[in-house]
């Protein structure tokens, strides 16, 4: 199948390459070296000599490019790691002068910026893609803070994860009233568990935020209890999940439902999309996602994994009982080959761009240009019905 890389999002910068940027962590803009910086925080993104100049000339007081820096620059300037991702004017990075790790926290170009908000999780999924870690990690949300201001107000997409981004739950509420001022036009997507929402105070603090375009997606991955709390790793779980989402809807919010598919969820995947069809409706999508295999799943593989083929006739049945009863379902993370051909029309372009490749077998396919393709992240594995359309 050949290899597939994601982009390299977060390297380190050899400290001889980094010249005086003090110790101080800081998160700056990309902008082009003969424009004018709004303030200390924009960068000019050095591509060649000639850069340097009209950097200097503008006032820019930190640069970044790939390679080492003149002598006699007055600028402070931090050179990218070899083989980062290639950046542009309106991406926001943080630097770390004393580590050298750079970080791109949001590119302007892209549909599919994220922030993590923590690591931490009151789940504990088997397969978690960003296994949860109990660290006081809450300087992310400083760090989101400071970021917000810099992105672009016509970014079309902005998601938070984690992690359990309510885990401290005050502070979150308190970011996403920060986008919504700052990005009101901009659709908030935000992966939770959904727990925090059985809390009244929580579900209407969630509310209070009064973003338009702001949905929270919660995963359920059965119609039976004890199955999904076996999912997460949490007694529990899913009653505190679907009274989460009652309480949401009754308020008027916006949900979407996630349920990823592996050994477990798929041999009653038919079951759980009737259950939502008939018990929760007026939710306002479901998605049914192929799994990404890295974290948690890798280490779980001999319990997750299926072929994508040889889970088509609970996938058909899910999707006609919720489109049936006039719930938007789509599919995600799954190739076209490998779907029933009656249920393509329900399957997006859903995987990062950063993370998304495709094999050997697409470069002769007719629809390659509609397929979602695969995760380049973890180990990835292929299903046996790979092939061109």
């Amino acid at each position: 199948m050949g290899v597939v890389k994601p982009l390299l999002l977060v390297g380190r910068s050899p400290a001889a390459d980094n010249v005086g940027l003090g110790d101080e962590n800081r998160i700056v803009r990309l902008r082009p070296p003969n424009s004018a910086p709004s303030d200390d925080r924009d960068a000019a993104l050095i591509v060649d000599d000639c850069d340097w100049t009209a950097a200097q000339a503008n006032g820019f007081r930190i640069a970044v490019g790939r390679d080492a820096c003149p002598d006699g620059a007055s600028s402070s300037y931090i050179r990218l790691p070899a083989g980062f991702a290639e950046v542009g004017d309106g991406d926001v990075m943080s630097i770390y002068p004393r580590s050298g790790r750079v970080r791109l926290l949001y590119r302007r170009s892209s549909r599919h910026n994220f922030f993590l908000v923590t690591e931490r999780c009151d789940n504990y999924c088997l397969m978690c893609s960003q296994p949860p870690k109990k660290v006081d990690d809450s300087r992310l949300i400083d760090e989101i803070a400071e970021a917000l201001p810099l992105l672009d107000p016509a970014t079309p997409a902005l998601t938070f994860t984690g992690g359990e981004p309510l885990t401290e739950w005050r502070r979150f509420i308190g970011l996403l009233e920060l986008s919504r001022d700052l990005l009101p036009d901009t659709a908030i997507h935000v992966l939770t568990n959904g727990r925090a929402f059985s809390v009244p105070e929580v579900a209407h603090a969630w509310a209070e935020i009064g973003h338009p375009h702001l949905s929270a997606g919660i995963p359920i991955y059965a119609a039976v209890d004890h199955i999904h709390d076996y999912v997460v790793q949490a007694a529990g779980a899913f009653d505190e999940t679907v009274l989460g989402v009652l309480r949401l809807k009754n308020l008027g919010q916006r949900v979407e439902i996630r349920i990823v598919l592996h050994a477990i969820t798929t041999p009653r995947l038919r079951e759980t999309c009737s259950w939502i069809a008939r018990n929760l409706p007026f939710v306002d999508h479901v998605a049914l996602m192929g799994m990404e295999n890295t974290g948690f799943a890798i280490a779980n593989d001999a319990t997750l994994w299926i072929d994508p083929v040889d889970y088509q006739e609970q996938l058909k049945a899910g999707v006609d009982a919720l489109s049936v009863a006039g719930v938007n379902v789509s599919i995600y993370n799954l190739p076209l080959c490998v779907l029933d051909a009656g249920i393509r029309p329900f399957a997006v372009q859903s995987i990062s761009d950063w993370k998304n490749a495709y094999v050997a077998e697409c470069d002769d396919c007719s629809v390659r240009h509609e397929c979602a393709g695969f995760f380049s992240t973890g180990r990835p594995k292929f299903s046996r019905g790979i092939a061109a359309i």
